[in-house]
């Protein structure tokens, strides 16, 4: 089975991979891992709570988010309002009415159970939109084809493994109609090795290819200029970035970090299909 937050964010954003490299803390930043919950006997809540009782409709509002999860406990929570919920070792907060979810933790998020929506995802999506559009589009480095049919904007690092199988599958991305454009974030910080390089690549006279050498481990000629890397990495610390690459669409949603071409081009098909206005009935 797999982790209740893993999930539900699949659930919640039909993203099968959220393969990421993740980001290197500061000393100052860094927090301690959270000790997970013992799994316990049984996997099973002792006593099925009967119908209609905030306990029943915790466990309902897990199961329309994930079927398959198996609820190992339910009872009071520290929140007015709330029921404790445990799945997999996690713990989740349900509404006593069962519409709302809310997992604590790194990337926590509050969920409406019914909708099946991300709630904190949406009104992320909506600050994403507007720190990305900041971005002039003369400060990204654009792999596009010659029609594009989705754009995503991809925070990415030199170094980052996954971030470098991204790259190099830049041409199934391309072949499926989605446009590319790359913005930087030295995972490593400001200063780092990654993050002269990064300049570097900025500042060269072909920033397609001094990308493509550096994902690669061919040299790029150390250069100096007047460059968007210290704003691209500002931006994705104030967007929530937690790893690279972070895969955004046009309307600010995070669509994970390395996700297949095949895959990302279903994604935004299906985010486009519902954005699309319903036609009204004739007459």
């Amino acid at each position: 089975m797999r982790p209740l937050r893993t999930s539900l964010v699949i659930a919640a954003l039909g993203v099968a991979s959220l393969a990421a490299c993740a980001k290197v803390p500061s000393e100052s930043t860094a927090k301690p891992a959270a000790t997970p919950l013992a799994r316990t006997a049984g996997s099973t809540v002792e006593a099925k709570p009967a119908a209609g009782t905030p306990d029943a409709r915790a466990i309902d509002a897990i199961h329309a988010m994930e079927p398959r999860a198996v609820v190992e406990h339910v009872g009071a929570a520290p929140i007015p309002g709330f029921r404790e919920v445990v799945v997999g070792g996690q713990v989740a907060y349900v509404s006593d009415d069962g519409r709302y979810m809310f997992i604590p933790g790194a990337g926590g998020a509050l969920y409406d159970a019914v909708k099946k929506d991300n709630l904190t995802e949406t009104s992320l999506g909506k600050l994403r939109k507007t720190l990305i559009e900041k971005i002039p589009a003369s400060d990204r480095i654009v792999f596009a084809p010659a029609n594009p049919k989705h754009r995503v904007t991809v925070f990415t690092d030199i170094s980052c493994g996954f971030c470098r199988k991204f790259h190099s599958e830049i041409a199934d991305y391309n072949a499926r109609g989605i446009e590319v454009d790359y913005v930087a974030f030295p995972r490593a910080g400001i200063g780092s090795d990654d993050y002269r390089q990064m300049v570097s690549v900025w500042c060269a006279p072909d920033r397609k290819k001094a990308l493509t050498d550096a994902k690669n481990d061919r040299p790029v000629p150390q250069r100096s200029c007047k460059n968007p890397v210290d704003m691209e990495y500002d931006i994705g610390q104030r967007a929530g970035l937690t790893g690279t690459p972070m895969v955004v669409a046009d309307d600010g949603t995070q669509l994970g970090g390395y996700v297949p071409a095949d895959k990302l081009r279903d994604i935004l098909d299906q985010m486009e299909s519902k954005q699309a206005p319903t036609a009204k009935p004739a007459g």
